[in-house]
């Protein structure tokens, strides 16, 4: 069996379990997080979130597997892998969703088309009782 492209990839980039980041992450390639983050993710490219990292972020990737704690809403415009110890807590949008026994998922999963031409999705956050605004809309990376 051929490996998924994000098996074949490099790391380019790792943020270590005691690395905490607050602000914009953009990169190519794929890029490996331990740590804390929080902020925005954006990338057309691969997001490994490790079994150690705990993620508050508007996530915006080509894939992701998420093996640690993500709070916040993803769009995968390729897919997203949910291991058996990850725990995403938002919204989602991808065209492949792969969830292992005992991973969990809370929120609204849409699921769209590989490769759609929708520049612009709309995704609506959960929190809305915290005083924050709902999110109108989120601009997706083109695959």
């Amino acid at each position: 069996m051929a490996r998924d492209n994000m098996e074949k990839d490099v790391i380019k980039a790792f943020l270590g379990d005691e690395t905490e980041f607050s602000g914009f992450l953009s990169f190519e390639g794929t890029v490996r997080i331990d740590g804390k983050f929080e902020g925005e993710i954006k990338t057309n490219d691969n997001l490994i979130i490790g079994p150690t990292a705990l993620i508050k972020a508007t996530i915006n990737v080509g894939s992701i597997t998420v093996m640690g704690r993500v709070e916040g809403d993803i769009v995968a415009m390729k897919k997203l892998h949910i291991a058996s110890k990850g725990n995403v807590i938002g919204n989602v949008i991808t065209p492949a969703l792969h969830i292992e026994d005992g991973a969990i998922l809370e929120g609204n999963v849409s699921m769209i088309k590989h490769g759609s031409d929708a520049n612009v999705l709309p995704l609506v956050r959960k929190k809305k009782n915290e005083g924050e605004e709902p999110r109108q809309n989120i601009p997706v990376a083109r695959a």
